[in-house]
């Protein structure tokens, strides 16, 4: 039985990873899932699978040696998929020596611990042995308006202090694959969207608000346009690069759907419009008055667009969601899961969200 050590398992990309994994390869397959549970890690994104005898849950910070260390040596690990990171702009404007240590130093302490769980006397490293880490499009900076796209081979230019802290990991993660030929490769995701997305973000944001008749924030004139990718799309791909990827290489996986932001708002309310039963009161209350102009983001990206050409002619991976139909079923998702959203829009999250966008 192969063991995954999945770390940021219960966050929005992690636990819809951890659910593909178990619905493709059911008891073949054994999943530790480490997790500091910050705001954005929720055990409840897990709750369907926690009873598994095949399915482990660790708390602990990826920052810490002794932790992560003693999962590698109570344990055969032979992959790791990396998805753990602060990882929302806004927050990284705020706060940036939080992404710096976990994006960065966190993701040095799991290469250590797994290069001297895997690494042999003579350099070399056990058979079957892979890490996985999941990036970001944003570490390639901004686009022109009018084209092109992020290639791997495209310069790294962040411009947050979130994505220099992950241009940061990357950089690391190529380093180890140079240095001591670990057995590694990189992904770079456009823009998620899905199930148990944390309403920081803008299309859960936007759902929870346009229900609530609460206003619909946009930043500056939001023409901003970013490439969509729906989760299980980019949870497939993970696992084809882990199992026929080249190893050292790194893959683009992109959606191949580019939106502006305010496109992606009226989207979504006519979405509600058409979904809302007459006989539910929210439905009048979603319109496009509340969609609310705000100033815009320091050092906002203007666009951003993945080629994924190298991941579909190695991999054969392409995006089989549409994004009309993404949209419908993460709508329907959280019109099924509406405990869910007020569970994490309580407490922290609101006063945060009240500091973020202004609202008293």
């Amino acid at each position: 039985m192969r063991t995954y050590l999945v770390t940021g398992g219960a966050g929005f990309i992690g636990s819809n990873y951890i659910h593909y994994m178990f619905e493709k390869y059911g008891e073949q397959i054994r999943i530790i899932n480490v997790d500091a549970l910050t705001y954005a890690g929720n055990l409840e994104n897990l709750k369907d699978i926690e009873d598994r005898s095949n399915y482990t849950f660790v708390k602990a910070d990826i920052c810490d040696k002794e932790a992560i260390n003693r999962i590698f040596t109570e344990n055969e690990i032979d992959r790791v998929v990396h998805f753990a990171a602060e990882s929302h702009v806004d927050r990284s404007i705020r706060e940036p020596e939080v992404f710096i240590r976990t994006n960065v130093l966190g993701t040095a302490v799991l290469l250590n611990c797994a290069k001297a769980a895997w690494e042999k006397e003579d350099g070399s490293y056990k058979e079957d042995k892979r890490f996985l880490h999941v990036s970001t499009d944003e570490v390639y900076g901004s686009l022109d308006e009018d084209g092109g796209y992020f290639y791997e081979t495209t310069p790294y230019a962040p411009h947050s202090p979130y994505s220099a802290s992950k241009a940061g990991s990357d950089m690391l993660v190529k380093s180890y694959m140079d240095t001591y030929h670990f057995p590694a490769n990189i992904t770079n995701c456009s823009n998620n969207y899905g199930p148990f997305q944390f309403p920081e973000k803008l299309i859960p944001l936007i759902i929870n608000n346009a229900l609530s008749g609460k206003k619909l924030p946009v930043y500056g004139d939001g023409r901003n346009v970013r490439d969509w990718l729906y989760v299980m799309d980019h949870a497939k791909a993970i696992d084809m690069v882990m199992e026929k990827g080249r190893l050292f290489e790194t893959y683009n996986i992109g959606g191949h759907n580019e939106k502006q932001n305010i496109e992606i708002i009226h989207m979504i309310i006519e979405t509600l419009q058409e979904m809302l039963p007459d006989s539910d009161p929210r439905k009048a209350k979603v319109t496009k008055e509340l969609i609310t102009f705000v100033e815009d983001r320091k050092g906002h990206d203007r666009r951003y667009a993945i080629a994924p050409d190298k991941i579909k002619a190695e991999i054969g991976w392409e995006p089989e969601t549409m994004f009309k139909e993404g949209i419908r079923k993460t709508i329907q998702w959280f019109f099924e899961h509406e405990e869910w959203m007020k569970h994490v829009t309580s407490g922290d999250y609101q006063k945060y969200y009240r500091e973020m966008y202004r609202e008293d």
